[in-house]
């Protein structure tokens, strides 16, 4: 069984980390370097950033952003946002990411994963998977930040990204973003009984019980959060100590 990561969640807009619920009403929270910084410092097993408004706006993820967040710690980076093209991949693995996730321009252009799997390795190829519930046992792929819907199933999506080359799975619940009310574990379920690769769940973390829950219910090999790491709610440390006292693998 996987060792299981905890990962903290930095969403950049304009150079700060930002947080809203569902996409919307953001505020602010910090600068990412500091964020990046502290959760590196507390026990993070690995970091996100995504530059959420970069595909959206037809541009490049903030490559100084990246290298400021990279430069701080010293734990495996994942960074997504507008990446269009191979470059991209060169250009934010060369600013010190460990992997690059990509959302809407594989959806375009699946081939994308395949040529950025044979060139860096599918190790470093994630696809992140933003989906909503469209009824009680129907989902949709959504892309540009959850502005526009894909018809495309997203366990289908998922599993010929795989066959692509796709080494790692970020599945994102816009219905749950922010809210804290627990992960969609049925998707989630659905997801990771359909490929072969780490899954990491994301999207509604609130308490403790919800990153079991994902891990133990819906298979999720790491677990992701922003709200309740940011606002203190929920400590890094604590909640290792809590899957650990559960039977759950954790990385030291």
């Amino acid at each position: 069984m996987y060792k299981i990561r905890i990962i903290p969640c930095l969403d950049v807009q304009n150079g700060r980390v930002v947080k809203g619920k569902m996409f919307k009403n953001l505020v602010d929270v910090d600068s990412p370097e500091v964020l990046g910084k502290y959760y590196c410092d507390r026990g993070a097993d690995e970091l996100a950033l995504f530059d959420i408004n970069a595909s959206y706006e037809g541009r490049q993820t903030t490559l100084e952003c990246v290298r400021k967040v990279a430069n701080n710690i010293d734990i495996p980076l994942c960074v997504g946002g507008g990446v269009a093209k191979l470059s991209d991949f060169s250009d934010i693995l060369n600013s010190g990411a460990s992997k690059v996730a990509v959302n809407s321009a594989a959806l375009k252009n699946p081939d994308l994963i395949k040529e950025a799997a044979l060139k860096f390795g599918s190790q470093r190829v994630v696809l992140a998977i933003d989906a909503k519930r469209e009824s009680e046992n129907s989902w949709s792929v959504y892309v540009k930040g959850g502005r526009e819907k894909m018809n495309l199933n997203p366990v289908e999506w998922a599993i010929k990204a795989v066959k692509l080359g796709a080494g790692e799975i970020v599945l994102n619940s816009i219905d749950e973003d922010g809210m804290k009310k627990g992960y969609d574990i049925e998707l989630l379920k659905r997801i990771t009984e359909a490929v072969n690769v780490p899954v990491v769940a994301s999207g509604g973390a609130g308490k403790l019980e919800d990153f079991y829950d994902a891990i133990k219910y819906g298979g999720a090999n790491a677990v992701l959060a922003a709200s309740v790491f940011h606002f203190g709610e929920i400590k890094i440390q604590e909640l290792k100590k809590y899957l650990k006292d559960r039977g759950i693998p954790m990385l030291p």
